[in-house]
């Protein structure tokens, strides 16, 4: 991990300003890259450092490999930590709005890309951000509409299950009181009837017709109840489809 000591800047060849490709080390100890100092000896006519002017006593100065050595490392540890066109090795830097997707300078330049519009890649993605956040706001708003109204659908199917079960309460218990009175009735008459059973010969033959009429009334059987149970189909039967039905109509 030497290179942590580094910065870009220290790794950076004095000539093109990049990072060092195949540094070579001159005799006045300054590192160039190989490429550059060919060019810089050719264009200059002479071999002489770039840096301090010194001339080079070597024809092919020697590659400093461990300056190319913490190069590489730099480079493989700042690709792990920003991202690098793959076509073109360099830093992503801008958006690319009409291909979304991360492009480098030279992308944008070339016939790829022509004509295309882009933004720095901070602005492009706060602003899907932004965009994302609100389409999740409005995502909620809608499942909450949907949410309100299945509760309302279910409070209204709830209250008319209960208005319906009260209505049936309500007539087993008329029900229930008609027949009691009418059994009342009845226990009078057979108590009536035992008294006179229970009188002397006259007075029993005197109220005879009368205590027979008495006991020929009877009771009619029970109504048989109709619809005291609860309606379970006109609660139940198709309740999905009907609410889907009118969740149609939501806006």
């Amino acid at each position: 991990m030497a290179f942590v000591s580094f910065s870009e800047e220290d790794l950076s060849c004095p000539v093109c300003c990049d990072i060092f490709k195949d540094p070579v080390l001159l005799t006045c100890t300054h590192s160039i890259c190989k490429g550059c100092l060919k060019t810089f000896w050719e264009t200059k006519g002479s071999r002489e450092c770039p840096v301090c002017r010194r001339r080079s006593s070597k024809d092919d100065p020697p590659l400093n490999l461990h300056l190319r050595n913490l190069c590489e490392t730099f480079l493989q540890e700042k690709r792990k930590r920003e991202p690098f066109c793959s076509l073109h090795r360099s830093e992503l830097k801008l958006f690319c709005e009409d291909d979304k997707q991360l492009v480098c300078l030279v992308c944008r330049d070339s016939k790829l890309h022509r004509n295309h519009n882009f933004s720095p890649i901070d602005e492009a993605a706060l602003e899907r951000k932004v965009q994302a956040q609100h389409t999740e706001r409005q995502i909620k708003q809608e499942f909450e509409k949907l949410h309100q109204f299945l509760r309302d659908e279910e409070g209204a199917r709830t209250a008319a299950l209960r208005e319906e079960e009260e209505q049936k309460s309500q007539m087993m218990k008329e029900k229930i009181e008609k027949m009691s009175r009418e059994i009342a009735s009845l226990s009078d008459s057979i108590r009536a009837i035992e008294e006179e059973m229970g009188s002397d010969d006259i007075t029993f033959l005197q109220n005879y017709k009368s205590t027979l009429e008495r006991a020929q009334c009877t009771l009619q059987d029970p109504e048989r109840v109709s619809g005291a149970l609860i309606n379970v189909a006109k609660h139940l039967g198709n309740l999905k489809f009907r609410v889907w039905e009118k969740m149609q109509g939501l806006q």
